[in-house]
């Protein structure tokens, strides 16, 4: 598993901040970030250099296979860093593999693929502020962000396991 934690502080203290909200709340400031953002990000996860469409997809069609609420445990699971098959295929990821992987999911979402948003869900304040800090911030710092951000989610895989 590659982690690529960056020294800016200010994005340090985001990833924190959300790492500090409780999992569902974690959940839903994603879903805001990308009905906020998700027209930029688009182009920066498929396009990587390190990015394996293949890979973030495989996951993918097999996580939209559970039903909603197995859907919502595995990000759950992600979050928490729970030890299951899914979560080390997700922890064996590159950083931009798992940011296409998010995008994808937050697609589906939208699609009702993958467990929606409900549509009456209204943030935390904490995490309202921290979605207005987060769209301000640059482009470049966004994206490093939510790399930061998903990078330590998942389990490690098992020395010898095959993805």
């Amino acid at each position: 598993m590659t982690s690529t934690q960056t020294g800016d502080p200010t994005i340090r203290e985001y990833v924190t901040a959300w790492q500090g909200l409780d999992v569902d709340e974690q959940l839903a400031l994603f879903w805001f970030v990308y009905k906020e953002m998700g027209g930029s990000i688009t182009p920066a996860a498929p396009g990587a250099s390190t990015v394996s469409p293949e890979i973030a997809d495989g996951l993918f069609n097999q996580v939209k296979e559970f039903s909603h609420e197995e859907q919502l445990q595995f990000q759950r699971d992600l979050i928490n860093k729970a030890d299951t098959d899914y979560t080390r295929m997700y922890g064996s990821l590159s950083d931009t593999t798992k940011l296409l992987f998010w995008y994808r999911l937050s697609q589906g979402m939208d699609q009702i693929i993958i467990i929606p948003m409900p549509p009456d869900y209204k943030l935390s304040e904490e995490a309202q502020q921290l979605l207005s800090k987060i769209i301000q911030v640059d482009y470049e710092q966004q994206i490093t962000l939510f790399r930061d951000y998903v990078s330590p989610m998942g389990a490690e895989a098992k020395p010898g396991a095959q993805i």
